[in-house]
């Protein structure tokens, strides 16, 4: 044993040799890590995202509308001249003609909203092709050096060592719910014990292992439950999204024909005008002739004036339907800032129909989206209850390994005992876990059975307002067509009415406020009749709304978003302008209320023009009584 001491004592002379230098690489890498790296245990700006000001949340600013005032010196052809200005207001503005085919096309083009909702779609198909991703064999890779120095208690180990392994390998996941492995582990073990027979030793394995749940995730069913729900919830978002086409197609007819009805309402406005400007004109012939009072001409004045007000709403009706339409077909060159006039080339073209009214609800509740909708959901609702239940059994594991073993003193070696196949092993493994109390897994079952039961009852309560809708919308149309007939009559007679008032305002007989009367009574007649064939129109494509249907000769077809390529440029994580721009005032306190702002050169001319307006003459003094 004296003889043997010497050979032990040698072995920690080699070891002090080697460590020192180890020791004082690491230390250098350590802190080149740290300088060319951030702070790992400090805050950045970068960690809470784009800048933005505090007084873009904090600071609400003032109308100031004052500095748009309008002043005495500038005037325009309007105040001269109000009527002329007010009738020629559309003049020499440029005009688009659009029929209802070209809006509804327009619509599938270039709504927004549309090219909002038509990507759901896509996001849902991502979401299952992320599903179904989760059955992708994947090439696994697991690398190891490990250097180790320990005292031993016996001669026997060595108490230094070098071992280094790479193992690669393909994980193959299996819609029965298991896992399948294939690897091929190589290591490097070099050691200081004199007893090793390979120093240093080489191994290389071939090994098939297996991995199979019997109870709990065992089956197709459950393995796949991830793909079968995000199904569904990619047909749920295409139903949402062919409902949303429904919508916005329904919304630009409704918006056409409101701005027919607005055009019509002006041209009715405007012939009351005409027509209160020849009462005018007759009061003054009559007033001349010394047949009536000036109070005639002052009546008939005041008609022309109240006609004139109402040209002014009719045209802001009209701005503000045509506004809306724009808005829906978003056509270039059309946009809801532009002043181009809209001239529609559609004509309502009102007919009587008489429905078959047990038909028509009956295809309205099988056509209608939202009643897909909810079968998607019960359906998708039906498996997650049986996943539920499935997650509720124990869990019995079964894993199988096939190993077929190398060794040499090289790589080489290793590889050649390897293809001989001479030593190999296996193993059969079982596992389980069995839950004591499981109240968590039968909670979910409960929820998830409720939850289906609440969808039913809404099945019911939406079939149950969808038959109601379509009712309604047929009790409408044939109010609406009722109405165009008795509006119509309306019309006749009251024309005549105003014509008779005509006749005995020129023979003496009546006065122009009669005659106003009728011209108002006639124009309500008229404008009864423009809303009534508005109304009969909105009410078909209410009435085809409530079927889950569209108006028009031709199918609509639409499609998702097609799926954007991967390697496009990331965008940039900022602010749009002005968001990213700060205030010019600075901070104030909490709930500060700035004072007025200081009149401008033009509330300094207002003020000017005020102290300009002369003053009122100033009364004589009574005499004093003698």
């Amino acid at each position: 044993m004296s003889e043997q001491q010497p050979a032990r004592a040698a072995i920690p002379t080699v070891r002090s040799a080697r460590l020192p230098g180890l020791r004082a690489f690491v230390p250098p890498c350590l802190c080149a890590c740290l300088l060319g790296c951030s702070n790992p245990l400090a805050s950045s700006e970068e960690d809470y995202g784009a800048p933005l000001s505090p007084e873009r949340l904090r600071e609400i600013d003032t109308a100031k509308l004052e500095r748009f005032r309008k002043l005495k010196s500038e005037k325009t052809p309007a105040d001269d001249d109000p009527a002329a200005a007010a009738r020629k207001r559309f003049e020499g503005l440029a005009s688009y003609d659009l029929t209802l085919e070209q809006a509804r096309a327009s619509v599938l083009e270039n709504n927004l909203e549309l090219k909002v909702a038509i990507i759901d779609p896509a996001i849902a198909a991502q979401r299952l092709s992320e599903e179904e991703a989760a059955f992708e064999a994947a090439f696994t890779l697991r690398s190891l050096w490990s250097e180790t120095d320990a005292p031993t208690a016996t001669e026997l180990e060595g108490s230094q060592a070098k071992f280094g392994s790479l193992e690669p390998g393909v994980r193959i996941p299996l819609r029965t719910g298991g896992t399948a492995r294939v690897t091929l582990p190589v290591a490097r073990n070099e050691t200081n014990n004199d007893f090793a027979t390979l120093n240093p030793a080489y191994t290389s394995d071939l090994e098939f292992s297996i991995s199979q749940p019997l109870l709990r995730n065992a089956g197709r069913r459950a393995a796949t439950q991830g793909i079968r729900i995000a199904s569904y919830n990619r047909r749920i978002s295409e139903a949402q999204t062919k409902l949303e086409v429904i919508r916005q197609l329904a919304a630009v007819d409704r918006a056409y024909w409101r701005v027919y009805a607005a055009r019509r309402a002006l041209d009715v406005s405007q012939q009351q005008y005409e027509l209160a400007v020849d009462q005018l004109g007759r009061a003054e012939r009559r007033v001349r002739a010394g047949a009536v009072g000036e109070i005639e001409v002052i009546r008939a004045q005041a008609g022309v004036s109240d006609q004139l007000g109402a040209i002014l709403l009719a045209q802001n009706a009209i701005l503000t339907q045509q506004r809306e339409l724009k808005r829906i077909v978003n056509l270039p060159g059309l946009t809801v800032d532009t002043d181009v006039m809209i001239t529609l080339k559609t004509d309502p073209d009102p007919v009587e129909y008489q429905f078959d009214r047990r038909e028509l609800t009956q295809s309205a509740v099988d056509n209608r989206m939202e009643m897909l909708e909810l079968e998607l959901r019960l359906a998708a609702d039906a498996a997650t209850i049986a996943f539920n239940k499935n997650q509720a059994l124990p869990l019995f594991t079964l894993d199988y390994t096939y190993r077929i073993n190398g060794l040499g003193a090289s790589g080489q070696d290793s590889f050649r005992m390897l293809e001989r196949n001479k030593f190999e092993d296996w193993s059969l493994g079982l596992g389980a876990e069995v839950p004591l109390g499981n109240e968590e897994a039968n909670s979910r079952i409960r929820q998830s059975i409720l939850t289906r039961l609440q969808r039913l009852n809404t099945k019911q309560a939406r079939e149950l307002a969808i038959r109601q809708e379509v009712l309604n919308a047929m009790d409408t149309l044939d109010a609406d067509w009722q109405r165009i007939l008795a509006a119509r009559q309306s019309v006749i007679l009251n024309t005549r009415a105003l014509q008779a008032e005509q006749r005995q305002f020129d023979v003496g007989a009546s006065t122009s406020t009669d005659v106003l009367d009728a011209a108002a009574r006639l124009a309500e007649a008229q404008l009864q009749e423009i809303r009534s064939v508005t109304d009969y129109q909105i009410a078909q494509i209410d009435l085809a709304f409530a079927t889950g249907t569209l108006l028009g000769a031709e199918r609509v077809q639409w499609g998702p978003a097609p799926a954007p390529d991967k390697n496009e440029p990331t965008p940039p994580e900022t602010l749009s302008p002005p968001w990213n721009e700060a205030p010019e005032s600075a901070p104030g306190p909490a709930m500060e209320v700035s004072p007025p702002p200081a009149p401008r050169e033009a509330e300094q001319e207002r003020a000017k023009e005020a102290e300009q307006v002369p003053p009122e003459p100033a009364k004589p003094e009574p005499e004093s009584p003698k």
